[in-house]
């Protein structure tokens, strides 16, 4: 375990890297090259008025954080990526929140392992992926939500959490694990074990796990994604569970990743659907943004 030096959390020179530490925190610059669409036009959030920085987790990885400029205290979000890791598309997703009045945290799950942003061989970003097991993935939540306590621009109680694709099945499990986070929005995850596969002791389904729900989880699918076939059963597992404040909408004319910009799968205006969903349902359980 990592000692924290600073009152806002380490920084990558106080801590004596491994070379694998210290590439680490060398993100990929880019979009993730396995989905980029060559047509592409993502959205670009700029910096201005923001403090953008990669920090070091009491785990042992990275994490980029942006959030406002300004003194004072900010709601917190972490913010999961996709299969593909820390890339642009998620720095910008990051960048976003922070222009409205959030600080956010994207922690880079994956760079024990290596990076899959740069890669094309889907094989090769699956190995990587797989390395990270869940538990090893709620302890890196559990040490960004530390993170977020300890640091002086974080308005105390006040956390959400949202994630894309594999980091969608990973905001249900954190809405299960950790009562300090008090909402969630799940793109696109993964709700059960995939049919007619063989069990995975390193994984676990946010259907099995419905009854220790901590926060409201908004979940946003795709019709055509078929990850959504699991949705009737989620929505009766959390009506049995007599849980109150969640809610799955499917977009159905939406696929997988409707709201990743950079893919050929993005649609405009069911991404922006989703996002004004997600902010009404952070704000209606306790973490708006600050405004000014």
């Amino acid at each position: 375990m990592l000692a924290l030096t600073r009152p806002e959390g380490s920084r990558p020179e106080d801590f004596n890297l491994s070379r694998r530490g210290l590439a680490g925190m060398v993100m990929f610059a880019g979009y993730a090259a396995a989905a980029l669409a060559a047509d592409a036009e993502p959205v670009h959030t700029d910096e201005k008025g923001l403090t953008t920085e990669t920090v070091q987790l009491a785990s042992g990885i990275p994490a980029y954080v942006a959030r406002p400029d300004r003194r004072g205290r900010y709601p917190a979000v972490i913010v999961v990526s996709e299969i593909f890791g820390l890339h642009e598309y998620i720095r910008d997703v990051c960048r976003r929140f922070a222009k409205l009045g959030y600080a956010a945290i994207a922690p880079a799950f994956f760079v024990r392992a290596g990076d899959p942003a740069p890669l094309t061989d889907m094989a090769a970003i699956f190995k990587i992926v797989q390395a990270a097991g869940d538990r090893q993935i709620m302890g890196d939540v559990e040490a960004a939500i530390h993170f977020l306590e300890g640091a002086p621009y974080i308005e105390p109680g006040r956390i959400a959490i949202t994630g894309f694709c594999w980091g969608g099945r990973i905001v249900w499990l954190a809405c299960e694990t950790f009562p300090e986070i008090k909402a969630g929005a799940a793109w696109y995850g993964q709700l059960a074990a995939p049919a007619g596969q063989p069990e995975d002791p390193t994984r676990e389904y946010p259907i099995d796990l419905v009854a220790r729900l901590h926060a409201p989880v908004l979940g946003l699918y795709g019709g055509k994604d078929q990850l959504s076939a699991a949705v009737p059963a989620m929505r009766a597992a959390i009506a049995k569970a007599g849980k109150s404040g969640d809610e799955i909408i499917v977009y159905e004319d939406a696929g997988h990743g409707f709201h990743a910009d950079y893919r050929p799968s993005y649609n405009a205006a069911d991404a922006a659907d989703g996002w004004s969903r997600m902010l009404a349902h952070f704000a209606a359980n306790g973490v708006p943004p600050r405004r000014g």
